[in-house]
């Protein structure tokens, strides 16, 4: 992973973080607007723009891939950059919350 990439992905917008969580299965863009809403119980709802905007920009960095079309309905699904990009973003949110613990058990 070049270094271009950690500083446009890491740390991740909410958008992109669930995008790619959401894309470690096959999906296509409104597919993934539903699973965030419910993920989230309506706390983070995916603009139409920002959805398809997001998923062009990962596309072309390589984060994810056209798989194929169904009822034209471009399906996606992470790529192993992907991973290795959300693998980080999870661990640096772990790290946070833990830090989080530690200080709330001061």
């Amino acid at each position: 992973m070049d270094n271009h990439i950690k500083k446009v992905y890491v740390p991740m917008t909410e958008t992109g973080f669930y995008i790619l969580l959401c894309l470690r299965e096959e999906s296509h863009g409104y597919s993934i607007v539903q699973k965030v809403e419910t993920l989230t119980e309506g706390a983070i709802r995916i603009s139409p723009g920002t959805m398809y905007g997001t998923l062009s920009k990962m596309e072309k960095d390589g984060l994810i891939c056209f798989v194929r079309e169904e009822d034209k309905r471009k399906i996606y699904h992470i790529t192993e950059l992907g991973k290795q990009v959300l693998e980080l973003e999870m661990n640096r949110i772990e790290r946070l919350y833990r830090n989080m613990q530690e200080v709330r058990c001061l």
